[in-house]
Parts: C-alpha cells; sequence; structure tokens
C-alpha cells in the first residue's frame, strides 16, 4: 500500500466525520478484533490505539488520525477484503502501523494497561500470548 493512500485514509477529517467513524469503530471494534487478533501481530498495541482514540482527553488530531485507522480496520471491504486468510488484514497492519508510528506519544500506559484487561476480558488471544510461558498445574 503506498503512502499516498495511507495518508488519504489517515486524514482525521472534519468533527461529523470524527463522530461517524467513532460510532462505527465502538460498534464494530471487538467483533473485528477477535477474528484478526491471531493475524495482527501487535494487536495489543491496537487495542491501546482503540482507547486513546476514545480518550477525551486525546487531542482531537490524535484522535481522528486513530479513528481514521480504526474505521478502516473494522470495515469488512477494503483494498485486501479480510476474509482473504493470512493476508487479508495485510493493508490493515499497514495503515494501523501508520497511525500508531504517528501519534505513538499519545498512547499512554493507562491505554496500554485498558488494553491488556480488555484483551483479558474479552478472551482474546493474541500472538504475544505465545510467547508467554504457560503453567501445568
Amino acid at each position: 500500500m503506498d503512502e499516498a493512500r495511507i495518508g488519504e485514509i489517515l486524514e482525521p477529517g472534519s468533527e461529523e466525520e470524527q463522530g461517524r467513524r467513532e460510532k462505527r469503530v465502538r460498534e464494530r471494534f471487538w467483533a473485528t478484533a477477535k477474528k484478526a487478533a491471531r493475524r495482527v501481530p501487535y494487536m495489543d498495541e491496537v487495542v491501546a490505539a482503540y482507547f486513546c482514540a476514545l480518550d477525551p482527553k486525546t487531542p482531537v488530531k490524535v484522535r481522528g488520525t486513530l479513528l481514521a485507522a480504526l474505521a478502516y480496520f473494522i470495515l469488512p471491504i477494503d483494498i485486501i477484503p479480510d476474509f482473504i486468510l493470512s493476508i487479508g488484514f495485510g493493508d490493515d497492519v499497514a495503515v494501523l502501523m501508520a497511525a500508531i508510528a504517528a501519534v505513538r506519544g499519545s498512547i499512554t500506559d493507562a491505554h496500554r494497561l485498558a488494553a491488556r484487561h480488555a484483551l483479558a476480558d474479552h478472551d482474546i488471544d493474541t500472538p504475544a500470548d505465545d510467547d508467554k510461558p504457560t503453567i501445568d498445574l
């Protein structure tokens, strides 16, 4: 995915557009996160970005950028449809990586802590979970 296309996707947009994106993201994020969790290598950071985007203390432009990337992530049809296993979330990952890199300083430890708790609450396993030692009882 080229930089020009990513730049278009990540435009914060008007306040009205941000409101529409936020509504869509709130409605569909967790269902998409469950489907994508094992294929997105840094799902915990994506969920932290979700919490950052919904945090009213986050600067408007940062919220807009993250909402744009998250809205693209939850769309069922995009440049590479998500149902195409192994590569379907590839374009989503590129957009999310660009957005998170652009606003990394606004994603706080509190957002990351909320992400860890939410992933556990939603019973979502991520690739990072594979690295954790298991305890046999």
